[in-house]
């Protein structure tokens, strides 16, 4: 460490010596606590209500439905369906260029700037006029929504150590479940304003918008870029918080601040290469089928039960309330036994009783009560896979390139989505795709699950050690011989 570093300007109280020698030994694990609790409490609040906006902002079109939207933009046959796949199409190609941006930027910036974006496309979707004008703003909406999922794991994963990142990836996606709960409710009562001209549900947009832009301009300025940056954080704190990320990674990069890493193609070779982001990529897509079937179209699939406007609005409350305490259980019980694979499996065995309730039976309750189901076993398998392959990359930019690549496969699976649930079909709608989706997860992650323990095996046995001689001074990251996957 160089006593002139920028960082530690100003820190005449700090012996930088003392500072110099704690990365010979163990960090206190008391210090260590102290440290993850305070990026906590000032980063974890702002990620997770940015989350929670940004899932309100991209699925409140399924809340208009119900309050005229279709009729009012003379939506028929499947325009309305292409007007929720449309958001996709650049939603998807800007994951991977987002975070390599992202680092130049600054996460703190970065994350708040995309989302005062969106929210101003967002409360602009309230003026739409014309399905022409509807599809404009999906687009735009996707476009600036594309790098926050993806960013927001990345800009994680440069405060957290690997096995102490799943819960905080449960707190944040946790705002996916809660916002339909909350959603519903708040577009209960949105819809209900009529004034100028704008009546029910341009009100929803107008509002949810010009909330997302308030929140993120005052994010703009309390987020921090990186642990050395973090100001709520004393000049030894964030020395030793960047340390012990870099002892987390054994040996996979010898930049001891992600600000000393720079772009390299072969990161991005390695990254899209490594079969864990393969695997995990399509994984992911076939998990997020479920999942964006059930955030657009549980409203719709409830009033197709015999539910009115407003009793259907409050109804998709309980089964989101139940996805958001299984994201945070499944997250700390992960955390716990730094295993993923496991608790993937158990979730999407849980969903697929779900969906066999909604194909087996013709009674409006059973199938309400498989949306419980559902909800608590698709929701947490999102950030589980999406934190297992944060945890076997390394260093930043394979894992920038490789969680884009991941982010950008995986909602492709909303094109799917999109057309299973096509109102002709109502109310017997096609609950067999999203289970076959299910079921193909199963195998992929079974699958997964059983490589990773070959290469940990491998690695133990020493059988990749001839990688330390031909890395001619490179990073090895991942490759490491010492770099276990997680499980």
């Amino acid at each position: 460490m160089d006593p002139n570093d920028e960082k530690f300007a100003g820190a005449e109280e700090v012996d930088l010596k003392d500072i110099a020698a704690a990365g010979v030994a163990d960090i206190d694990p008391a210090v260590e606590k102290r440290i993850i609790r305070k990026l906590d409490l000032h980063i974890l609040p702002w990620i997770f209500i940015l989350w929670l906006l940004a899932f309100i902002d991209r699925s409140n079109i399924g809340n208009a439905k119900l309050d005229g939207l279709t009729k009012d933009l003379h939506l028929t046959g499947n325009k309305y369906n292409i007007a929720l796949t449309v958001f996709y199409i650049l939603y998807v190609l800007i994951d991977i260029p987002s975070n390599w941006l992202l680092k130049h930027v600054g996460g703190g910036h970065y994350l708040p700037m995309i989302a005062i974006a969106w929210g101003i496309v967002g409360t602009c979707m309230g003026a739409v006029k014309s399905y022409g004008g509807l599809i404009a703003c999906r687009m735009l909406l996707g476009a600036c929504e594309g790098g926050m999922f993806g960013g927001i794991i990345l800009y994680l994963s440069m405060f957290y150590k690997r096995h102490d990142l799943m819960f905080r990836l449960g707190i944040f996606y946790c705002g996916a479940p809660l916002s339909g709960a909350f959603g519903g409710l708040l577009a209960t009562g949105l819809a209900q304003i009529s004034f100028h001209g704008y009546d029910g549900w341009p009100w929803i947009f107008f509002v949810e918008g010009a909330i997302t832009i308030v929140v993120a301009m005052v994010a703009f300025f309390f987020l921090p870029h990186t642990p050395a940056q973090a100001r709520f954080l004393t000049p030894e704190e964030q020395w030793q918080a960047a340390h012990l990320l870099k002892v987390d990674l054994h040996g996979a990069t010898t930049a001891e601040h992600v600000e000393e890493e720079h772009f390299s193609w072969s990161y991005v070779r390695h990254a899209l290469l490594n079969v864990n982001t393969i695997a995990m990529s399509m994984n992911f897509f076939l998990i997020l089928v479920p999942i964006y079937s059930f955030s657009l179209f549980l409203p719709s699939i409830i009033s197709g039960l015999g539910y009115k406007k407003v009793h259907a609005q409050l109804l998709t409350v309980p089964p989101n309330i139940l996805a958001f305490l299984t994201v945070i259980a499944a997250s700390f019980a992960s955390d716990k036994i730094r295993m993923r694979g496991p608790l993937i499996v158990t979730g999407l065995l849980i969903a697929a009783i779900g969906y066999i309730m909604q194909l087996a039976s013709q009674e409006p309750g059973v199938k309400y009560a498989g949306t419980f189901f559902v909800a608590a076993g698709a929701f947490p398998c999102s950030p589980l896979v999406l934190a297992w392959l944060s945890n076997n990359l390394a260093p930043h930019y394979i894992k920038a390139t490789g969680l884009g690549f991941q982010v950008a496969i995986g909602n492709c699976g909303a094109f799917v989505a999109t057309f299973t649930y096509l109102s002709p079909n109502a109310p017997k709608y096609r609950h067999a795709i999203n289970l076959g989706a299910i079921g193909l997860s199963l195998i992929l992650t079974l699958s997964n699950m059983a490589y990773i323990r070959w290469e940990n095996g491998a690695r133990k046995s020493g059988k990749r050690d001839y990688r330390l001689s031909a890395a001619a001074g490179e990073d090895l990251g991942y490759r490491h011989p010492e770099f276990m996957y997680t499980t």
